[in-house]
């Protein structure tokens, strides 16, 4: 029976040398694209770096965060052209990035330009196992004027989990990696070892990891260290235990 595992290769999740993401047949460049007005397009490079034609699908949704998760919404504003790409071995590909609506820019959009490699079954056989790449690159749009980002922290424990929530009081979004909580103890809890995640303009984001009481404590004042856009994250909370 043939079986088709997806792997959702989140660019923005994955630290990497060079601008190429993975190591897999098909790659995608660059993997985060931003875009100052008055500028509404971009270009991106596919590349089949294997030595059978790969297919793809290239799609564009509006990215927001709701009560701290990351949703994405079908859009027609910005579009992807081709939506459709074939690439011979060892060969490139242009996809063209373009914010067609009309509506005035305010202080920033963000969209996630999805490229799925689509399995071509007819080289399957019987019991193989395809690996189909998704890749997920962020799409900024700016303002001139668009605020910078500026975070507000709290944490809290409920039900053995600790929450940490950070909220962007700027227009501008902030990428966090390695995201860590510190008691006055010495205790840590890590959140990730390379990128957390990001906290887009005006919104918020939660991130929650495994926890004892017995060694976070139950209250307290914690230290929150990361690393950021622009240099380390530093800041201070307090702990609330919630039952």
């Amino acid at each position: 029976m043939r079986t088709v595992l997806s792997a959702a290769l989140a660019a923005a999740f994955i630290t990497l040398p060079t601008t190429l993401a993975g190591a897999a047949s098909l790659q995608v460049s660059p993997v985060s694209v931003e875009i100052p007005a008055p500028g509404a397009s971009a270009v991106l490079k596919l590349r089949n770096e294997g030595t059978t034609p790969v297919n793809a699908q290239v799609r564009v949704f509006r990215w927001r965060q709701v009560n701290g998760e990351d949703k994405l919404d079908p859009t027609d504003d910005v579009v992807a052209s081709p939506p459709l790409v074939s690439l011979a071995p060892k060969s490139d590909y242009t996809v063209r990035l373009v914010r067609v609506t009309k509506q005035p820019l305010e202080k920033g959009e963000t969209y996630r330009l999805l490229v799925d490699e689509l399995p071509d079954f007819k080289q399957q056989r019987n019991g193989a196992v395809t690996l189909v790449l998704r890749y997920s690159i962020p799409i900024f749009f700016y303002s001139l004027d668009a605020a910078e980002a500026k975070l507000a922290w709290s944490v809290e424990q409920r039900s053995g989990r600790i929450f940490v929530s950070a909220t962007n009081q700027g227009d501008r979004h902030v990428r966090i990696s390695t995201l860590k909580l510190r008691k006055g103890d010495g205790t840590t809890i890590s959140f990730s070892n390379g990128l957390t995640g990001y906290v887009l303009g005006r919104s918020g984001m939660r991130w929650s990891a495994s926890s004892s009481v017995n060694r976070i404590g139950a209250d307290g004042s914690v230290v929150i260290s990361a690393q950021g856009d622009h240099g380390p994250i530093n800041a201070t909370a307090s702990m609330q235990s919630i039952r």
